[in-house]
C-alpha cells in the first residue's frame, strides 16, 4: 500500500519535470505510426520532452548544438599554420649560439697566440688559431648555405660538427623531442625509450614496427592471430597502453593516432604541409623505418575503412600553437567526432548508457552531462512504471501501456466531441442492471436493491420526525433509477492494405480499435470486441498489439470475404446479444479465398465482388449486422458498399481520418441505448 504525505507549500519542494504518463504520451503518435517502440525512443530522446510540470527536457540534437558550439569556440582560437614557428625560433636560437659559439672559439685562439711565449710555443699558438680561422670558416660557410625551410636546414645539420658544445646538445635535445613527437604520433603511450630517441634507439622502434606490419596482415586474411597478438605484446606491449586486449584493440588504438598526423597535415597549408612532411622524412632518416611506417599507415586505413582517417579541421584563429599542442588540438577535435558519433549513433536506451558521461563533461560541460542524465531517465521511468519490457535489449511495450495508449486515444477522442452530441444513452422507459442516473424512484418487489440513502434517510424523518434513531419503514426506501443498456459482440474489421498506409489512415484505424477496445473494457465489461485485420488475408489480432503493428504488416490486397468469414465465426461463439461487424477500409475488395487459396486482382474482379457480396448474404441471414466506415470516396467503393448496404440493410458511412474515431465510437454507444428480447 501506497503512503502520501502531504505538507504546506514552502517553495522548497521541487516537482519532477515528467512522469512515465508523460513519456507514454510522447511517445504514443510515433508508436501508432510506426507500431516500433525503438525508433519512437529514438525520436523522443533525439527531439527531447515538453515537460509539463518542471520545463523541458532537451534531446540529443540540443546535446549536439552545445558539442558543436564549444568545438567551433576552439577552431576560431587556434592556427596550425604557425605549428613550426616554435621549432623555427628554437632551431634559430641554437644557430645564433653556434655562431657565437664559433667568434668565441676563434677569439680564444687568438689570444692564446697573443699570450703565448716567443718560440715553439707561440708559434703552436699560432698554428692553431690558423687551424681554427679555417675551421670557423668552413662552419659559417654551412651555415650560410642552410637552406631557407625549416626542414631543409634541420636536415643540412643532422651531419654539422657544432664548436659550441651547448649548440650542440640543444640542437640534440630538439632532434630527439621532434622524433619522440612523431612515434608518439603512432604510439602514444610509450613507456621505454621516450626520454631520448636517438638514432641509436630506434633499433627497437624497427623491430616493432615490422612485427606490427605482419601481425596486422595475417590478421586481415582473416586466420586467428590471438596466440600471434599474444607473443607480440609479450615483446613489444611496452609501447602500448595497457588496456589493449586484441588486435581489433589494437587498430582501433593505433588508426586513431595515425589519423592524428594525417589530419593535422591536412588541416594545414600546402606550403606548411610540405615543410612539416620534409621534418618527419628528415627525422626517420632510417629508410626501412619510414618505409614500414607507410606501409603500417596502409595497413591501418585497410583495416577500418569504415572509419575517417586524415580528416582535415579547420582552424581559422590566430593563436600560433606548438607541434605537441596542435597535436592535441587534432587529439580534441577527434575525440568531438567520437563523441557526436556516440550521440548520433544512440538509437535506443542500452546505446545512451554506453555514451561516455566524463567525455562528454570534458568536451560540452557539466549542462550535457545534465541533460544526457534526464534523457536515460525517461526510459529508467517508462521501466519503473511497468510500461516497457526490456529483456536483452528488446524493447516492448507491456499490456499496461497498451492499456494506456488505449486510455489516451478514448479520451482524444470524446474530448473533441460536443457534450450535447454525445450519449443517448437514455430511453422512454426506466430499466435494469444499467447505468445509474440522477433519477430515484420508490422501492418496487423486483428493482434492482440500488439504495439512496439521502434520499431514504430524508423519507423517514419526513414521515417520523426529527430526532434520534431514525426508523426506516419498507415505504420509506427509494432506489436509483438506471438505464437499459443492451449487450452485444462486435468484430471490428480493419483493413491492412498498403493504400492504408499511404494514404495516411493506418494510425487513425489503429487508434480507434484501441479507443474501442478501451471503452468496451472500461465501460460495458459485459460486451466482447475482437479485432481481425485484413489485407492479402485476414487474421484475429490480440487488442493489446495493435499500437505496435509495424507498417511492414500493411501488405497489398484487401480480403473483405476472408475478414467476413472469420467474422462469422467469432460471433458464432457467443450466446446471444446485438451481433455487428464494424468494417473500416479505404478501398473495395481486391482478393477473396477460392479452394483454400487467396486469388489477388486488381482492378477487383466480378468473381471476387460476388464472392465478398455472397459472405455478405451469410452474415445477414445470421443476424450480423455490418456498418462500414469509409476512409475514400471512390465511386468503385461507393458502388460496392451500396450492394453490401441492400444486402445487410447496415450503414455506410464517408469519415476523414481525422474524424473516424468519433464517428465510430458514437455509433457504438447510441447502439447500446437498444433492449435485448
Amino acid at each position: 500500500m501506497s503512503t502520501f504525505r502531504y505538507s504546506r507549500w514552502d517553495g522548497s519542494q521541487q516537482l519532477p519535470p515528467f512522469d512515465a504518463d508523460d513519456v507514454l504520451d510522447a511517445l504514443s503518435d510515433d508508436i501508432l505510426a510506426e507500431g516500433d517502440v525503438r525508433r519512437a525512443l529514438q525520436r523522443l530522446m533525439q527531439r527531447g520532452l515538453r515537460g509539463t510540470r518542471g520545463g523541458d527536457i532537451p534531446g540529443l540534437r540540443t546535446i549536439m548544438e552545445r558539442l558543436r558550439a564549444q568545438r567551433q569556440a576552439e577552431l576560431v582560437q587556434a592556427n596550425l599554420d604557425g605549428v613550426l614557428d616554435d621549432i623555427g625560433r628554437r632551431l634559430d636560437d641554437i644557430l645564433q649560439q653556434e655562431r657565437q659559439g664559433i667568434a668565441e672559439r676563434v677569439r680564444v685562439s687568438e689570444q692564446r697566440a697573443l699570450d703565448a711565449p716567443p718560440g715553439e710555443e707561440q708559434d703552436a699558438a699560432r698554428m692553431a688559431e690558423t687551424v681554427t680561422r679555417r675551421t670557423a670558416r668552413q662552419r659559417e660557410f654551412r651555415l650560410d648555405a642552410l637552406p631557407e625551410g625549416l626542414a631543409g636546414r634541420l636536415h643540412g645539420l643532422q651531419d654539422y660538427e657544432f664548436m659550441d658544445d651547448g649548440a650542440r646538445d640543444a640542437f640534440t635535445q630538439l632532434n630527439d623531442e621532434l622524433r619522440q613527437q612523431m612515434l608518439q604520433t603512432y604510439f602514444q603511450g610509450l613507456k621505454e625509450g621516450v626520454e631520448r630517441v636517438t638514432p641509436e634507439d630506434l633499433t627497437g622502434i624497427r623491430d616493432m614496427v615490422r612485427d606490427l606490419n605482419a601481425l596486422l596482415e595475417k590478421h586481415a586474411t582473416g586466420a586467428d592471430t590471438t596466440d600471434d597478438f599474444a607473443q607480440f605484446m609479450a615483446s613489444h606491449g611496452h609501447y602500448f597502453p595497457p588496456d589493449i586486449g586484441s588486435v581489433d584493440d589494437l587498430i582501433a588504438h593505433l588508426h586513431r593516432q595515425a589519423s592524428q598526423m594525417a589530419s593535422l597535415l591536412n588541416s594545414m597549408s600546402p606550403e606548411m604541409r610540405d615543410e612539416l612532411r620534409g621534418l618527419m622524412d628528415d627525422l626517420l632518416r632510417d629508410d626501412r623505418l619510414r618505409i614500414d611506417m607507410a606501409r603500417l599507415a596502409g595497413n591501418l586505413q585497410a583495416a577500418r575503412p569504415d572509419l575517417p582517417y586524415g580528416e582535415p579541421y579547420p582552424f581559422e584563429g590566430d593563436e600560433p600553437m606548438g607541434l605537441a599542442d596542435a597535436l592535441a588540438a587534432i587529439d580534441r577535435q577527434q575525440q568531438y567526432d567520437s563523441m557526436e558519433e556516440a550521440l548520433t549513433a544512440a538509437r535506443d536506451p542500452d546505446a545512451l548508457e554506453r555514451v561516455d558521461a566524463d567525455a562528454l563533461r570534458d568536451l560540452a560541460g557539466d549542462d550535457a552531462i545534465d541533460d544526457l542524465d534526464q534523457l536515460r531517465e525517461l526510459t529508467r521511468a517508462l521501466t519503473d512504471a511497468g510500461y516497457l519490457d526490456r529483456d536483452a535489449g528488446h524493447l516492448e511495450l507491456t499490456p499496461r501501456a497498451a492499456r494506456k495508449l488505449g486510455m489516451r486515444a478514448l479520451t482524444d477522442i470524446f474530448s473533441r466531441l460536443r457534450r450535447e452530441g454525445f450519449g443517448g444513452h437514455a430511453i422512454p422507459r426506466p430499466g435494469r442492471g444499467g447505468e445509474p442516473t440522477d433519477e430515484t424512484k420508490p422501492y418496487e418487489f423486483g428493482d434492482a436493491f440500488a439504495v439512496d440513502i439521502n434520499r431514504t434517510l430524508f423519507n423517514a424523518m419526513a414521515r417520523g420526525g426529527p430526532g434520534t434513531p431514525v426508523l426506516i419503514g419498507p415505504q420509506d426506501f427509494e432506489v436509483s433509477r438506471t438505464e437499459e443498456t443492451t449487450v452485444s459482440s462486435t468484430v471490428l474489421l480493419l483493413d491492412m492494405s498498403r493504400s492504408m498506409l499511404l494514404r495516411g489512415c493506418s494510425s487513425a484505424a489503429k487508434r480507434v480499435a484501441m479507443a474501442l477496445h478501451t471503452l468496451i473494457h472500461t465501460k460495458y465489461p459485459r460486451d466482447r470486441l475482437y479485432v481481425v485485420g485484413f489485407a492479402y488475408y485476414a487474421r484475429q489480432l490480440k487488442p493489446e498489439s495493435i499500437p505496435t503493428l509495424s507498417p511492414y504488416e500493411f501488405e497489398y490486397g484487401t480480403n473483405l470475404q476472408h475478414a467476413l468469414m472469420i467474422a462469422r465465426q467469432l460471433l458464432g461463439r457467443g450466446g446471444g446479444g446485438n451481433k455487428e461487424v464494424v468494417v473500416i477500409t479505404d478501398g473495395e475488395p481486391t482478393a477473396h479465398i477460392d479452394n483454400g487459396q487467396v486469388e489477388f486482382a486488381y482492378p477487383p474482379t466480378l468473381r471476387t465482388v460476388q464472392s465478398t457480396l455472397r459472405e455478405v448474404g451469410r452474415c445477414t441471414r445470421e443476424g450480423i449486422v455490418i456498418n462500414t466506415f469509409m476512409l475514400e470516396r471512390s465511386r468503385y467503393l461507393s458502388e460496392f458498399v451500396d450492394l453490401m448496404s441492400r444486402i445487410n440493410r447496415g450503414r455506410a458511412f464517408y469519415v476523414e481520418p481525422e474524424h473516424l474515431g468519433e464517428y465510430v465510437l458514437v455509433d457504438y454507444v447510441n447502439k447500446k441505448t437498444k433492449r435485448v428480447a
